[in-house]
């Protein structure tokens, strides 16, 4: 543990030079006016609340998400990734996801790390093996970044079949979240709602995607094929593999 907060202390945007140069100026001028009146002391309560606003500053910087991967197949996660390319947080969508988050290691690790952990995991590889589909979706307000992320998660999909890479925008995420789904289950929920007006998110929710993307097949007036589907939302990238049949 103790570890693992020297790596973030040491990644947030104060360079431990500038906090060690702080340091010593607060010391020296704390010394300074040791024996002073209230105004040396007014002084060292300003330099010292300027010094925990720098280091609070890094920390929400750290802390702060700037994109969001969603991971669905059922389970549904989504990785929060900071301005480093470091995993923030993990979210659960559904009971499943609940369970996967659980048992993952991948907070503060380097995203492309935790996306090959959990493409790697046995549930996903057994799940993958039977056919069943993924979809990874990359959201966030800042296109220039979630294009780069973007490809290096297909990138780490290369190799594993029925898995599907996307985009998506900062207000999908949103209205995703709002209904209580991660955005790659809100992205095949807006396209099974097209067709079924009635489906609700929370009967979606437990779903698995290779389960919605068959009933948007049977109910697809013009014959749409679940690889069609998968591949034609909201300007999406395709990965290189395809759907697997259905």
């Amino acid at each position: 543990m103790n570890e693992t907060f020297k790596e973030l202390f040491g990644r947030i945007q104060a360079e431990e030079a500038l906090k060690e140069r702080t340091r010593r100026f607060l010391s020296e001028k704390t010394r300074g006016y040791a024996r002073a009146g209230g105004g040396g002391r007014r002084y060292s309560l300003c330099a010292a609340a300027c010094l925990l606003f720098l280091l609070m500053g890094g920390r929400w910087l750290y802390f702060t998400p700037v994109a969001e991967i969603s991971i669905d197949i059922n389970p549904s996660i989504e990785l929060g990734v900071n301005r480093f390319d470091r995993v923030v947080s993990v979210e659960d969508f559904n009971e499943d996801g609940r369970a996967l988050a659980q048992g993952l290691d991948v907070k503060y690790k380097p995203y492309t790390d935790a996306i090959e952990e959990i493409l790697s995991h046995d549930w996903i590889t057994a799940l993958l093996s039977g056919d069943e589909v993924m979809s990874i979706t990359v959201s966030g307000p800042d296109g220039t970044r979630s294009a780069r992320i973007l490809s290096e998660v297909e990138a780490c999909a290369a190799g594993h079949g029925n898995t599907h890479c996307y985009s998506a925008t900062a207000e999908d995420a949103a209205a995703a979240h709002e209904m209580g789904l991660s955005c790659g289950k809100y992205r095949a929920f807006a396209e099974l709602r097209r067709l079924d007006p009635d489906v609700t998110p929370e009967a979606v929710r437990e779903m698995t995607m290779r389960e919605i993307w068959e009933r948007i097949d049977r109910l697809s007036p013009d014959g749409i094929s679940a690889s069609q589907s998968c591949g034609g939302w909201g300007g999406g990238h395709h990965g290189h593999h395809g759907y697997g049949g259905g």
